[in-house]
């Protein structure tokens, strides 16, 4: 057994000035005491602050071979066709490349990650790794309802590769994922299942489904596809998602870049149990802006944290988001930009259970990040915070 003691705890929901952990050998939350029931010499002190292990709730593990290959700022239709000219290369480099970012996001202090996959790549490295996945095979027709059976079949060998490891099957984004393929996801997942769903992350999927206007008609129309029997809805492309999607799992809406407010009160009151991944560095790197999080924030959704991949980010580091959210959007308190990034991401993937908060008999992970300080009101990250793992 052994005290730690900091400047500040982050136990999930508050921040707590001058307490100390109780944890045993392996970890495991005995305790968290205020200022008056120790005394600092029976403690191990670390300046800065401690925190739960971080929880990735969006990345693409898989494309970490595309790391400096993409260029940055050029919208997300020139990304995606960037990504599937550049995917296939010689098996050896993309498996070294995702044990190396497996590897790195847990010096990063993750502990736990969503993680998309439309391949079996990563299988290996999450049976072996030491951070919890929960993967979504992501499956896409680019709405085409005649080929919906054989898309979803190649994506069932998938699915079915990942054995007992935690997933589901998820479609890729509305703009990819014709109603008949949302069928076929419905009937393999069940209610336990946790569905992911990119999201309204440029104005041409809404333009899309409002009146078929925007960039995704000629982008599938490129790959050689009729788009010929599509309609739009006459509204954004989260009431087709809404339509399609279950009601009844728990869903993780991907990016919310363009989401207004009536979108958001519209998928929370379509269902209460909802969570919107914010990943800002990527957003900055292929679209150069964020999502307006004040009306994500005025409306008490719930939001997660996440990286993306190293196709359109440069590092796969949580405090790296969060000092990024600091940096550009400072008015959003630092105590609940970490119950995203921790807590929050914990609930979002099925896994608060044993990760996300200090609470007793929990095994979290411990973070320490230095240079972390409070001033006037507000805690901050300094430019060279960094985060080492105490557990």
């Amino acid at each position: 057994m052994k005290k730690i003691f900091a400047d500040f705890i982050f136990d999930g929901y508050t921040i707590r000035h001058k307490s100390a952990l109780v944890v045993n050998e392996e970890g495991v939350i005995l305790e968290i005491l205020d200022e008056d029931k120790f005394h600092a010499k029976e403690a191990e002190y670390y300046p800065g602050l401690i925190c739960p292990g971080f929880v990735n709730a969006h990345g693409h593990l898989e494309l970490s071979h595309l790391k400096g290959k993409m260029p940055t700022g050029t919208g997300l239709l020139a990304f995606l066709r960037g990504v599937v000219t550049l995917r296939d290369i010689d098996q050896s480099i993309i498996d070294e490349a995702i044990r190396l970012a497996d590897s790195e996001m847990w010096s990063e202090g993750i502990v736990a990650a969503g993680d998309i996959s439309n391949k079996m790549d990563t299988i290996i490295t999450k049976q072996n790794s030491k951070i919890k996945y929960y993967t979504f095979v992501e499956a896409f027709d680019l709405w085409q309802p005649a080929m919906a059976d054989s898309f979803f079949e190649t994506y069932k060998k998938v699915y079915d590769q990942y054995g007992d490891l935690p997933k589901s099957m998820s479609p890729h984004a509305p703009y990819s994922v014709s109603p008949d393929l949302f069928l076929r996801i419905n009937e393999l997942n069940n209610e336990n299942s946790i569905i992911s769903i990119h999201n309204q992350e440029v104005q041409d999927e809404d333009l899309m489904f409002l009146d078929k206007s925007g960039g995704f008609i000629s982008f599938i129309e490129n790959f050689g596809f009729s788009m010929n029997h599509f309609s739009p809805i006459e509204k954004t492309s989260i009431h087709y998602s809404m339509k399609q999607l279950k009601p009844t799992s728990k869903q993780l809406w991907v990016h919310n870049t363009m989401m207004q407010s009536e979108d958001i009160m519209s998928a929370m009151q379509w269902n209460p149990n909802s969570y919107f991944v914010t990943c800002p560095n990527a957003n900055l790197y292929i679209e150069n802006r964020l999502p307006n999080y004040q009306n994500l924030i005025d409306r008490k959704a719930k939001l997660c944290v996440g990286t993306d991949s190293l196709s359109s980010n440069w590092r796969l580091s949580i405090l790296e988001e969060l000092k990024t959210i600091q940096k550009y959007q400072s008015y959003i308190p630092i105590e609940e930009v970490l119950q995203w990034s921790t807590l929050n991401g914990a609930e979002a993937l099925g896994m608060d259970d044993w990760a996300g908060s200090f609470e007793l008999n929990k095994k979290p992970g411990i973070l320490w990040i230095q240079n972390f300080k409070k001033l006037n009101d507000q805690y901050l990250f300094e430019e060279d915070a960094r985060v080492s793992r105490l557990f």
